[in-house]
């Protein structure tokens, strides 16, 4: 019975929603929702909450389950445990200019996920634990105290949140700024969540004082929210022995018609380096275009300018990605990406294409 209330709730809350899908960031723009109406982590990412599951069991397939199929909530112990998981496995083809082509099988990540509700809505602890490949390694570990549809505060290990939290840790927005889904950051974490609006602020390590003991990194976001579009910023400031890092961006998305676009620009300045401060600049533009109902067309253009004193140096990245959802916790992506950089440079000119499978509950 509660399952069946849930599907009728979303069916009256969301208009249209039998016809799109909340997953991606480009879907929860195409929604209007902030991260937190689907994930348990306020910022987005890994465990799904029951209205999250909901939408990944009936509106995100080609084929949801039937009427009378029993739905799958992460529930252990009734609200109190929450449990999920992502697996993705992928075919890969690498050409680099003068060098052979490789390709390969490989097992991408086996992620388990699970939350504690000591006291609903108040206090409770998450974790994040990557199983495979390689050795296990927690991605996310922290408590949380307060209500994340309100304000709260979080302590431990996390992602920290700066830009689009993308599928795709490959972006150069995500490799040039340093902070994505395989970086997590060690601090404290205040959130606040109003109607239109979502703000963090953090006070962690910083990934550039690894093993040293000192430093910190301070990094705040905030979002405006609307139903067909969204604007956020982000800031974040490193203070290292190595060199000091200072870092804006600016991201924003919107929905029009079966498109969302979204696009990212971000100003990165490095100290550090023999010849002084490096300023870098990273950008995305991106078109998802669904096309029915479990099926979108992902494209997408990244430029990075790895120093803007110097000329000629900027490398850019084409990718065309189709994401196929036919049932419930399944996902078939296949995709083509092309990389141009400088001539003699021979990894920024390479072609890369994959098939995945992927399986999240």
């Amino acid at each position: 019975m509660k399952s069946h209330r849930l599907l009728a709730m979303l069916a009256c809350v969301v208009p249209g929603a039998w016809q799109v899908a909340v997953a991606e960031p480009y879907l929860a723009v195409q929604q209007g929702y902030k991260c937190v109406a689907c994930h348990v982590n306020p910022t987005g990412g890994g465990l799904r909450n029951s209205f999250g599951l909901v939408y990944a069991e009936n509106v995100m397939p080609a084929t949801p389950l039937p009427a009378a199929a029993p739905v799958w909530l992460g529930q252990v112990l009734q609200d109190i445990v929450r449990v999920g998981g992502d697996l993705r496995t992928d075919w890969s083809r690498t050409t680099v200019p003068q060098s052979p082509t490789q390709q390969q099988f490989a097992l991408e990540q086996f992620r388990l996920y699970a939350d504690v509700s000591v006291i609903p809505n108040l206090l409770g602890v998450y974790v994040d634990e990557q199983v495979a490949p390689g050795a296990a390694q927690t991605m996310e570990a922290y408590a949380r105290y307060g209500n994340t549809a309100d304000w709260y505060i979080k302590a431990g290990h996390f992602y920290l949140p700066f830009g689009w939290r993308l599928q795709d840790q490959s972006a150069l927005v995500r490799t040039v700024t340093g902070i994505n889904m395989t970086t997590p950051d060690s601090g404290i974490e205040f959130g606040l969540e109003r109607p239109n609006w979502s703000g963090q602020l953090d006070l962690t390590n910083g990934a550039a004082n690894a093993g040293t003991g000192s430093g910190y990194q301070v990094t705040g976001n905030l979002v405006r929210v609307q139903s067909v579009w969204r604007v956020g910023v982000s800031s974040a400031f490193t203070h290292a022995a190595a060199g000091n890092r200072l870092m804006n961006g600016l991201y924003a998305g919107v929905r029009t018609g079966p498109i969302t676009w979204l696009s990212e620009l971000d100003l990165v300045r490095q100290a550090g380096y023999p010849d002084g401060t490096r300023t870098m600049i990273p950008a995305l533009a991106e078109a998802d275009w669904l096309i029915c109902k479990g099926n979108n067309l992902k494209l997408s253009y990244e430029y990075s300018d790895p120093e803007r004193s110097v000329a000629n140096n900027a490398q850019t990245r084409w990718s065309a990605v189709y994401e196929l959802t036919p049932i419930p916790f399944l996902q078939a992506r296949a995709g083509f990406r092309r990389y141009q950089g400088i001539p003699q440079n021979n990894l920024q000119n390479q072609t890369f294409g994959f098939v995945e499978v992927h399986v999240f509950l």
